[in-house]
């Protein structure tokens, strides 16, 4: 598989991610961030930071709009419940120490 279309099919499946998620509104940041490490925060950080190494530089408003298919201040309004206790101590539990 030549590097077009691996790069193809990583936007594919990027596309496909951000659908996904946008999809299940119900799941919370802390929730990936409790079973998977990341959330849609950390996505849009990866998404600026991509966008930053290739010369074209995209605010965080920007990344998050993309990541969030709204402005992140709209989509906390309407879909960002406050974390449970035992969602916030699992979180703390799988922060590394030091």
């Amino acid at each position: 598989m030549d590097q077009q279309l691996r790069d193809r099919l990583d936007a594919a499946v990027l596309r496909r991610l951000l659908a996904h998620l946008d999809d299940r509104k119900d799941v919370q940041n802390i929730d990936l961030m409790n079973l998977a490490g990341f959330c849609r925060n950390c996505l849009s950080k990866w998404y600026a930071a991509a966008a930053k190494d290739l010369g074209e530089p995209v605010s965080d408003d920007a990344a998050r709009e993309r990541v969030y298919g709204m402005p992140y201040g709209e989509w906390k309004r309407l879909y960002q419940k406050d974390a449970s206790p035992a969602q916030q101590a699992a979180f703390e539990a799988a922060k590394p120490a030091g």
